[in-house]
């Protein structure tokens, strides 16, 4: 059935605005929306772990050989490494930046209980959602802390230290470029540059790299280990009895594989060589050398991680502006040509006129096969000829021409 005119321009009306909607919509969705998907979102709870490369080099100094009263210091070779990060967003946190707890530990797998223990901390820094980068704290003081130490009773002391570059994070919408990355262990920031994009599990990564100098660490944090005064014999060097006062130096070279579109680590692996000595450049006695990289099942997690981000993001992004851009596109064509054929206010028929000079009948003249009198009376043929839309009475002009006619 067809629509009347009035019908028709509103169906008209409402498919252009649902159009000039639905595109307009397109266009904001990406611009508006898909910059405030594009943070790391406040729900992580994410726990990575590393072990030995397969063939590397894992030697680790036996600390009771240090207190042992006789014979030199130990160091163990190839032994099984476990380090482990749990890492948890806490409070402060909003819609732009988050502060993140990391705790860290790095056990040996051959001995049980404390005795394989090797090293454990906890990090604490406030950083912005979506470039990863620290914010400096509201009072002006360290915008981070970190413990790695205890007191007497056993628990965490936290230190405040000042923490000024990526760390856990990497920038939504990461560059082939080089970055300021913080370690936690000399609590100093050092350039991580991109070597190369490649692909871990079908996934496209940019692989950095970042190398720590020797560092002493007795002046980065006031430990009795860091620096040692021990008999020569007991360092293994010449000198007997001699009290020989070592330092413990740390120098590492980091690599790291990020998913570029949110940030995420993807791999990660520590190339870790702690030492004693008395020049840095002399290494004596070996305390870590060890290779530890993300084992599969965390690589797999985070790769997980990164696909849902993207996913969200290409929504938002991609997907539903293209939809939104098809369907409005649509609407708008639909009503502008409905508008358009029904503007004749005929319901949409266009109408066929004929002109008189073409043989037809005048419009609004009498219908095909109707008769006229031969001989009208007077004043009849002025009355047809001056108005010619006038509707006749057909069934009068019969009565009449019967009667002249009988």
């Amino acid at each position: 059935m067809a629509l009347s005119a009035g019908t028709r321009r509103t169906v008209a009306c409402l498919l252009v605005g649902l159009g000039a909607l639905l595109l307009v919509a397109a266009i904001m969705i990406p611009t508006y929306t898909v910059s405030r998907l594009a943070k790391t979102p406040l729900d992580l709870e994410i726990t990575t772990v590393a072990t030995n490369v397969p063939g590397a080099p894992s030697e680790v100094l036996d600390s009771k050989s240090l207190t042992s009263p006789t014979g030199a210091a130990k160091v163990d070779t190839n032994v099984p490494l476990f380090s482990q990060r749990f890492l948890t967003v806490e409070d402060p946190s909003d819609a732009s930046e988050m502060t993140i707890q990391a705790g860290q530990t790095l056990r040996r797998t051959d001995k049980q209980g404390d005795t394989g223990l090797l090293t454990a901390l906890v990090d604490r820094v406030t950083i912005d959602r979506k470039n990863g980068m620290p914010v400096d704290a509201v009072d002006g003081g360290p915008n981070g802390s970190i413990a790695a130490t205890v007191d007497k009773k056993g628990a965490a002391v936290m230190e405040p230290v000042q923490h000024t570059g990526l760390q856990y994070r990497f920038p939504i919408g990461t560059d082939k470029k080089t970055y300021p990355y913080f370690d936690v262990n000399v609590r100093k920031t050092f350039d991580i540059n991109f070597v190369e994009e490649t692909e871990i599990n079908d996934m496209k990564v940019y692989h950095f790299q970042q190398t720590i100098p020797v560092t002493d660490l007795s002046t980065v944090v006031n430990s009795p280990t860091n620096k040692l005064a021990l008999p020569a014999e007991k360092w293994g060097v010449d000198g007997g009895d001699t009290p020989i006062t070592m330092t413990r130096f740390y120098t590492n070279t980091r690599d790291v594989w990020v998913e570029p579109k949110t940030g995420t680590v993807i791999k990660g692996g520590e190339q870790i060589h702690q030492f004693y000595a008395r020049d840095a450049a002399k290494p004596e006695v070996t305390v870590l050398n060890a290779h530890l990289v993300f084992d599969e099942n965390t690589i797999e997690s985070q790769i997980s991680v990164a696909k849902t981000n993207i996913d969200k993001l290409s929504l938002y992004g991609r997907t539903l502006p293209i939809v939104f851009g098809i369907l409005g596109a649509i609407a708008l064509i639909a009503g502008l040509v409905i508008g358009l054929l029904g503007g004749n206010g005929n319901g949409g028929t266009p109408v066929r006129r004929v002109s008189p000079a073409a043989g037809g009948p005048a419009p609004g003249g009498p219908a095909p096969g109707a008769t006229f009198p031969s001989n009208p009376p007077q004043g009849r043929v002025d009355h047809f000829a001056d108005a010619p839309t006038q509707q006749i009475d057909i069934s009068k002009t019969q009565q009449i021409d019967m009667d002249k006619n009988p």
